[in-house]
């Protein structure tokens, strides 16, 4: 409880000091009466994705010894049986380096820093929505690791009360949120830099050589890595672009009229705010 009183509070500094700062140059625009609900019903949907997932059972004995790699998809059959532990302990360097990309951003940028609360409620924002799908994901679905078909391993490891949370890869969600969010703040902050490129193709790497090594590592299938660097890109894009203060701000608004039948039509229109 105390852990979650102190978290409120830095999400409470953080965001109120956007709010602040508004009036400092910055290329979003973030509202604490709407960012803060937001943010706190994310964190909400993560608390009960955990939750979901802490009672998963795992595989009993019987059913990891009566899995079989020719019931696994084409696509990611090779991976099927994959176990290293070199390439699982490898991959949590840059996961957990990852984390440090935006605030490193924050620290060395003159510009972002001078907009430190406001960046940092959309960096939790951001990884809270990459959090909900997750948790979530693993919560409600159980598809078997990889490597809990590799009869050389112990039953012990391939039945683990996560063994059936593959579906889908956290380590590199999380990665991929991080490292693009960082990537995107730079390029709105600084849409003539020559380092743009530099900027991007460090952050798609990064996540993309976390998914090789939970490949490898036996922890997740390959669609499964896919759809974790995707969900991961598009929050550390999608977040910050929807709260982008000039051509990225988006809302939905009704239509109506009559087509040249003289029949009256209506709908809704996505539309972005210039």
């Amino acid at each position: 409880m105390q852990h979650l009183r102190l978290f409120a509070l830095v999400l409470f500094t953080f965001l109120s000091s956007s709010v602040r700062a508004q009036r400092a140059p910055s290329p979003y625009h973030t509202r604490f009466g709407v960012d803060a609900p937001v943010t706190v019903g994310l964190l909400g949907v993560n608390a009960l994705g955990l939750s979901l997932a802490k009672n998963k059972d795992g595989l009993t004995d019987a059913e990891a010894l009566a899995l079989d790699r020719r019931d696994v998809n084409r696509f990611d059959r090779f991976a099927a049986g994959n176990s290293s532990a070199t390439a699982k302990r490898i991959s949590d360097y840059p996961f957990y380096a990852s984390f440090a990309a935006a605030p490193l951003l924050m620290v060395a940028d003159g510009d972002v820093r001078r907009k430190f609360g406001q960046i940092g409620g959309l960096y939790i924002q951001t990884m809270a929505t990459t959090g909900a799908l997750f948790t979530m994901a693993t919560g409600l679905v159980e598809r078997s690791r990889p490597l809990a078909y590799n009869p050389g391993l112990d039953l012990s490891d391939r039945t683990s009360r996560n063994s059936t949370n593959s579906f889908f890869a956290g380590h590199t969600a999380a990665t991929a949120s991080a490292t693009f969010f960082a990537a995107k703040v730079f390029h709105d902050f600084h849409p003539d830099s020559p380092a743009r490129p530099f900027v991007w193709a460090g952050a798609a790497a990064v996540p993309a050589a976390v998914g090789y090594l939970r490949l490898k590592a036996g922890k997740h299938f390959l669609s499964d890595n896919l759809l974790g660097y995707v969900v991961g890109a598009g929050a550390g894009i999608l977040v910050p672009q929807l709260h982008k203060s000039s051509g990225g701000r988006m809302s939905v608004v009704p239509i109506q009229g009559l087509n040249s039948n003289g029949h009256a039509y209506g709908g809704l229109l996505l539309t972005r705010h210039l």
